[in-house]
């Protein structure tokens, strides 16, 4: 699959969806979003709870706290927040909430949008 890019200057797009519950898969299903957002929409991912967990406990209060309002910082040099997925946790509310009070475009993208794609990545994938 080609990376189309429009320009020299991709978008930023904030990548909101959730991490508690199963995080293991909540980070597995972060990842394949973020290869949508660079494959099919040529945009630069940022989703910070993919990275922010390989160093922070989301369980400590302290480091979870931590963790949010690093997100926030990096939303706020996003130009829009694309929420994925069919819940939105309280996490996810605070970001929304953010972008709609400052103005930066918020995108639901719906899962029929993604998910065949991600479907024909994991077979990808997983042949390899």
């Amino acid at each position: 699959m080609t990376i189309t890019m429009s320009g020299n200057n991709p978008k930023l797009v904030y990548v909101c969806s959730p991490l508690r519950g199963d995080v293991e898969a909540n980070i597995r299903s972060a990842r394949h979003y973020c290869e949508y957002v660079v494959k099919e929409c040529g945009a630069i991912p940022i989703a910070p709870h993919i990275y922010f967990t390989q160093f922070l406990d989301d369980e400590v209060a302290e480091e979870r706290d931590f963790g949010l309002m690093a997100g926030i910082r990096l939303l706020s040099e996003c130009e829009e927040l694309w929420v994925f997925g069919d819940t939105i946790s309280q996490g996810m509310q605070s970001e929304i909430r953010y972008a709609n009070a400052h103005g930066i475009p918020v995108r639901h993208i719906r899962p029929e949008q993604y998910e065949e794609y991600l479907q024909e990545r994991t077979l990808t994938h997983e042949m390899f």
